[in-house]
């Protein structure tokens, strides 16, 4: 179930809408379901409907007659709550003791209180009614209502639970804000899907994921194309905030349309977005300074296939800023990718936008690995010309949705599970498009009958709990061809499949093989370590001893 709050001030114009035939004559049989005593005229059953209509209205309105001056001036109170399609059809009393637990419960009117302000519930609907309400008291004062729609919305999750109705997923304030209505015709008309709201959240958040700097962040701005930007200073000249509108996006007045970035979304105001940025360029401990041979697509990869194990660690705000890191990820891989994979992975970094927040701040430190990979890729992408290193880094960023999806929900963030549920379909969509081209190029010079048969031997030793999973996976010759070259650069194959198998356990993989495909083909085109300490990990790998022990039952 789910609430919406407005205020008012014309008791008769809600009720004449409350009883009218609505917008598109939708509203069938207005009656009362409950009010402040039970008594209170109705006017969808009587036979003198304008008469005992005044009669409501001025009953409703008493309290506010007699408070005068003292009456606040948007007095009315109008609680629209709606049950979800799949739920079943509640009856009269089902709703009027709703509309009783949503009055107590936002302290419209307490239970036992005797001054409890004057409401009514109407229902004109099967799936919803409305409460009309007075805000003045008995003693003439003021409701005391804050928080009502907070308030109101834990009341309906306790309602959902005692009529076994459908659990809908409940925010924690820190989504961005919906478009209005108003906004959503006005794009339409102008022919976008995306009111100009979305489409510039969608941009500031594309700029920063970019940007080293707040200057670079502004700068990037600035340059895009159809993007209006105003910047305020301090008396100082510093920098204290920015406003974007969309070139041609106007009100009646023919004046631009801006949006500051706290209205975009509650991460982009700037102040946030220079604590991210001044986090992320602390490169004290940044691991990849320095590596200018390094692959920053196999960096990315290794960074955010350690996402899941981080979100397991226990530490919630490096957890948090890991998510905020991969979102920004996301929201840099279209302008990598190519053409056909771009509207996915919009979708995609779009959909777990809300997913990179919750009521957890984020320590942004800690997530320097990725952004740092990130910044590399975006200025020098070539090295994923031939597609194997999208195609890594999504099968990598599928996971660690997954792994979001898991972490969130353990901590009953309902709207960021949703978000990363959603993100999961478009991801994997865009890698089954990348992924099937690299994998059939792995597999062009088929290993030989000799090389495929010690590399089962080597996952049924290494993996023996995912073997057989592994084995009849149709990805299972990319892996023995990766395993092959692997061993022909003078790798050991048996070690890589360790080493794959060590980064993160499969168990949320769709396929292991493309999983372990992957993981072996950029450990593979890695340095290879030298002897002493690779023989100091294998003596300290738990995967080893479980390798010694299943030989020896052999």
């Amino acid at each position: 179930m789910i609430a919406k709050i407005t205020r008012g001030k014309n008791t008769a114009s809600l009720l004449g809408y409350l009883y009218g035939p609505g917008r598109a004559n939708e509203h069938t049989d207005p009656h009362l379901v409950a009010s402040w005593d039970g008594f209170a005229p109705d006017p969808g059953r009587s036979a003198d409907f304008t008469a005992t209509k005044k009669q409501l209205v001025n009953a409703l309105n008493l309290r506010v007659h007699q408070a005068g001056d003292r009456a606040p001036d948007q007095h009315v109170w109008h609680c629209s709550i709606r049950a979800a399609p799949e739920d079943r059809i509640l009856s009269d009393e089902d709703w009027a003791d709703i509309a009783r637990r949503i009055v107590h419960a936002t302290g419209i009117a307490p239970n036992g209180d005797p001054g409890e302000c004057r409401w009514a519930a109407v229902r004109h609907a099967d799936d919803h009614i409305h409460i009309a309400a007075t805000t003045v008291r008995g003693d003439l004062r003021p409701a005391r209502h804050w928080n009502d729609y907070l308030t109101a919305d834990r009341e309906l999750a306790a309602v959902e639970a005692d009529y076994g109705l459908r659990r809908v997923a409940r925010g924690d304030r820190t989504a961005a804000k919906r478009p209005t209505r108003a906004e959503k015709e006005k794009s339409l008309r102008s022919g976008h899907q995306l009111t100009a709201r979305e489409r510039l959240r969608t941009i500031v958040r594309t700029a920063l994921s970019a940007a080293t700097s707040t200057e670079k962040f502004i700068g990037i701005l600035t340059d895009t194309d159809g993007i209006l930007i105003e910047i305020q200073h301090f008396p100082s000249g510093d920098i204290r905030g920015y406003k974007v509108a969309l070139d041609g996006d106007t009100n009646a007045a023919g004046q631009p349309i801006w949006f500051s970035g706290s209205k975009l979304a509650p991460d982009l105001s700037l102040p946030k977005i220079h604590e991210r940025l001044a986090a992320g360029n602390d490169t004290s401990t940044n691991d990849h300074r320095g590596r200018s041979n390094r692959n920053p697509w196999h960096d990315a990869t290794a960074a955010t296939e350690e996402i899941p194990e981080r979100l397991d660690q226990g530490d919630d705000a490096a957890a948090q800023a890991h998510l905020a890191a991969l979102g920004e990820a996301l929201d840099a891989l279209p302008l990598v990718a190519p053409t056909p994979l771009r509207a996915q992975l919009r979708q995609a970094a779009a959909a777990f936008e809300r997913a990179t927040r919750s009521r957890i701040r984020s320590e942004h430190h800690h997530a320097r690995a990725l952004r740092s990979a990130m910044r590399a890729v975006l200025r020098d992408p070539a090295p994923a010309g031939d597609g194997t290193g999208l195609a890594m880094l999504l099968d990598a960023a599928v996971l660690a949705v997954i792994a979001a999806t898991r972490w969130h929900q353990l901590r009953q963030h309902d709207q960021q599970v949703t978000a990363a549920r959603r993100a999961v379909v478009h991801l994997q969509a865009a890698y089954d498009r990348a992924a099937p081209v690299q994998l059939e190029a792995l597999v062009k010079r088929k290993p030989p009958a000799r090389a495929v048969r010690q590399h089962i031997r080597q996952i049924h030793a290494c993996l023996p709990d995912y073997a057989e999973r592994i084995l009849g996976d149709p990805a299972w010759e990319a892996l023995a061809a990766a395993l092959t070259n692997a061993e022909m650069s003078g790798h050991d194959p048996e070690r890589l499949i360790q080493q794959a198998a060590d980064q993160r356990a499969l168990s949320d993989a769709r396929s292991p093989a493309q999983v372990l495909t992957w993981r072996v083909h950029r450990l593979a085109l890695s340095p290879m370590p030298s002897a002493r300490p690779v023989a100091a990990a294998a003596q300290q790998s738990p995967l080893r001893d479980r390798t010694a022990t299943t030989r020896r039952r052999r």
